[in-house]
């Protein structure tokens, strides 16, 4: 080995060591959450409130093959909202952020397919969560170790 491959081995050895596994996936988690956390928000008045305009991007914008646009502005309304908050809580975090990935894979396809670099953003940080879950710093990791 090349003293400048040695070199650069031990410092990615010590900076992995710096930054715990954990600490990437909370980032990943409030990251994710954030997004739609914010888009859900854009949808309701007060606490959650479906506002008619919102009613009205389904029924147009957002139309989507076989939903109707009533159930898909409170489904999508009410994803948004609650999957954040568990993600945020790292409680269910792989369902939750699965269910997100879903909903982004049906915005990509449905909605705004020329929207890719953006979504495959999204699924960049949906993805450690789906198949890692939440990390030790998660409910679901208090819940592992309180059962383990």
């Amino acid at each position: 080995m090349t003293p400048l491959i040695a070199l650069y081995t031990r410092l990615v050895g010590r900076a992995s060591a710096l930054v715990p596994d954990a600490l990437l996936l909370l980032v990943a988690r409030l990251g994710i959450a954030a997004v739609f956390f914010m888009s859900g928000r854009t949808k309701v008045d007060g606490i959650i409130h479906i506002t008619d305009g919102t009613y009205e991007l389904f029924r147009t914008e957002y139309a989507l093959p076989l939903v109707p646009p009533e159930i898909a502005a409170v489904a999508a309304t009410w994803s948004e909202h609650v999957f954040s908050i568990l993600l945020v809580l790292g409680l269910f975090t792989r369902f939750s952020a699965l269910a997100l990935f879903m909903m982004t894979l049906t915005i990509e396809i449905f909605v705004y397919p020329d929207a890719w670099p953006t979504h495959l953003s999204w699924v960049a940080i949906q993805l450690p969560l789906i198949f890692r879950g939440g990390g030790a710093w998660s409910i679901d990791g208090l819940l592992r170790r309180g059962t383990g």
